[in-house]
């Protein structure tokens, strides 16, 4: 059987042309589409932000609009090159049901952002204990939340776990209460410190009159008298108030000579030994 090279060459050229104008169309589609995809996102966020939408449903929406997106260009190009797209579809059903079964806690972690963002125990900006962390929400994502600790760490908490775990929403109510313990020697008048105490928080600025504060003896402890100082602030400032509020109550005492001590030992050292 002879072989006419002709026609081989011709049809290896036609297929090289055809598939390469594909490729090359294919290229420039993408690059296209994924700049196009990046402008509607942006646009859509735009909207969305002078709508006053939540920052942390806009976030979502705006990452799963890009995820459909640029899904459904990845399908289109496909079909440049034949591929059926009911085919496709059903390997693109196969692998997920695959990936769904390896997946699993990935799968827990998106439905957990579902549930975050549809039940809102916390926003973006709000400062919240979860998983042992405590800071401030930076990013609701579609499978991790992130946090921003107090001391500069950056924590990615996963949503599947942070939605099975429990969660403290500290600022959530816009008020905190500031809290300062003080010891006071057995021999002190106990009206005049919680008088001095009183001064001290109560003349305060920071401190809300609404609730009212309060101040007085909680405990006796085994070398001094506890009192407790409470007011209530915005939640912003609440760690500065406390440490503010410790200092002046330090030297308050101080100068009205009422002693804060401070635990002792005696030691009796016998000599019949």
């Amino acid at each position: 059987m002879d072989i006419d090279f002709n026609k081989v060459s011709e049809l290896i050229t036609a297929l090289i042309i055809d598939y390469g104008l594909r490729v090359v169309f294919a290229v420039i589609i993408l690059f296209v589409g994924w700049r196009v995809i990046k402008i509607i996102t942006n646009q859509l966020a735009k909207i969305l932000k002078k709508r006053e939408i939540d920052d942390t449903v806009r976030i979502f929406l705006g990452d799963l609009t890009s995820w459909m997106l640029k899904a459904m260009l990845l399908i289109s190009i496909a079909q440049m090159f034949g591929i059926a797209t009911t085919s496709f579809i059903a390997v693109l059903g196969a692998m997920g049901l695959a990936i769904g079964l390896a997946l699993q806690g990935t799968l827990g972690n998106f439905a957990g952002g579902i549930l975050l963002l549809t039940f809102k125990p916390y926003k973006v900006g709000d400062v919240v204990e979860i998983m042992g962390h405590t800071g401030t929400v930076k990013k609701i994502e579609l499978f991790t939340t992130v946090v921003g600790g107090f001391d500069g760490k950056t924590h990615i908490c996963p949503n599947g776990a942070v939605m099975n775990s429990d969660i403290t929403n500290i600022s959530a109510q816009g008020i905190l209460r500031a809290e300062v313990k003080v010891g006071i020697s057995y021999n002190a008048n106990i009206k005049q410190a919680k008088e001095v105490l009183t001064n001290i928080i109560t003349g305060d600025e920071r401190i809300l009159q609404d609730p009212a504060p309060f101040v007085g003896v909680v405990e006796l402890g085994n070398s001094s008298v506890n009192l407790v100082a409470r007011g209530w602030c915005d939640a912003s400032i609440k760690f500065g108030v406390e440490t503010d509020l410790i200092e002046k109550c330090k030297v308050a005492l101080d100068e009205a000579n009422i002693e804060i001590p401070f635990p002792q030992m005696d030691v009796h050292v016998s000599k019949n030994l």
